[in-house]
């Protein structure tokens, strides 16, 4: 499709929004939103990692989710993840995914500091 997981713009980096697909295009966590969230984000990191950052430099998260009622599975995923670097945080409804299978889609902004 040309595009690239994660782009880094100076100090800043920005993370393409991450599905549950591991690398042989399988969904990972089938029905299980919490799971899905959860994968995104471990993917999430290895972009930020290949980058030069990590997820202690994000500061901006976006989640768009195909059913709002799994907004509390999917931020315990969140909060494992984040609760203590606290970035700002958007979730959405949507009304699908790239795959019927797919419950949510994570994107990430990051900025490296000097320190």
């Amino acid at each position: 499709m040309g595009y690239s997981r994660a782009v880094r713009v100076g100090n800043t980096v920005h993370v393409a929004g991450t599905t549950a697909v591991d690398e042989n295009g399988q969904v990972v966590g089938r029905g299980d939103a919490y799971a899905q969230t959860a994968y995104a984000i471990k993917t999430i990191e290895k972009a930020l990692h290949s980058a030069g950052a990590g997820l202690k430099n994000v500061v901006r998260t976006r989640m768009f989710v195909v059913n709002i009622a799994d907004w509390e599975k999917i931020g315990k995923a969140h909060g494992e993840a984040f609760s203590k670097i606290r970035p700002a945080a958007t979730m959405v409804e949507v009304q699908r995914l790239i795959s019927p299978e797919l419950l949510v889609e994570v994107e990430a902004d990051a900025v490296i500091s000097d320190d």
